[in-house]
């Protein structure tokens, strides 16, 4: 089974469209649950998502007030861990339209070979379309400069387009507990991967275009913030593996 998690934060334009793609790609969800976790937006997403009849098995999970990616996922691994045996698969992606769908059965093929997680790696032969040059340039600096205090073995760490294990995800909660994601913003997704490849979960990355011209609207990263959030993040894999070694 695959259960979807999808945090949204202001995307009443994107969200139809979404809806559509999974629409036609009913394999990817048959017999699973499509988690949509609502980071309180302002606009209408709320009630796009309360107004859909359509065959998606959509569950909305609504924040009262916008307290960012790392909190949304929290709150939608959380959920989705209610649902999932341990063998399951849990699917996050963008909701703005962007995470390529098509690449995604390759993904769950990989899962399904062994891999605890998947990354669609822009970085690992696929590229960035239509970002610009300041997302590009963060990414790969964010991606560099965590592989190297965290010691993880992937090139993409950052996107939120990826493939959990159930079971990985349950024993990252009996390990680390609320400490499991303590970063709000765009960071969460490298510290997530950190703490997993730390428990030797095996990881597997691929090929995947990003192309952000898909996305009506603003992206909501924000520049200073992701870089306060990755700095926090690199001291504090610094000083754990100081004390690991110490």
């Amino acid at each position: 089974m695959q259960v979807f998690v999808i945090p949204a934060f202001n995307e009443e334009e994107n969200l139809p469209r979404l809806l559509h793609d999974l629409e036609e790609r009913p394999m990817l969800w048959a017999g699973g649950h499509v988690i949509l976790v609502d980071d309180g937006s302002s606009d209408g997403t709320v009630a796009v998502a309360q107004a859909y009849d359509g065959p998606v098995p959509l569950i909305l999970v609504r924040q009262i007030r916008n307290q960012g990616a790392g909190r949304a996922f929290d709150r939608g691994f959380r959920f989705a861990l209610e649902l999932c045996d341990d063998d399951d698969l849990v699917v996050t992606l963008e909701s703005d339209t962007t995470s390529d769908l098509d690449a995604l059965e390759a993904m769950l093929q990989e899962a399904r070979g062994g891999a605890d997680v998947v990354l669609a790696s822009v970085h690992a032969g696929g590229e960035m379309v239509n970002a610009g040059k300041l997302r590009e340039s963060l990414s790969r600096a964010a991606s560099t400069a965590v592989r190297v205090t965290a010691g993880i073995d992937a090139r993409t760490v950052s996107s939120f387009f990826r493939v959990y294990r159930a079971g990985i995800l349950r024993a990252a909660y009996t390990r680390h507990g609320d400490a499991f994601i303590r970063e709000g913003g765009f960071a969460c997704k490298a510290e997530i991967l950190g703490k997993l490849s730390r428990m030797d979960a095996s990881v597997a990355e691929v090929p995947v275009d990003l192309d952000a011209s898909k996305r009506i609207g603003d992206s909501k990263l924000k520049v200073l913030p992701t870089m306060a959030g990755y700095t926090r993040l690199m001291a504090r894999q610094v000083a754990t593996r100081m004390r690991a070694s110490a």
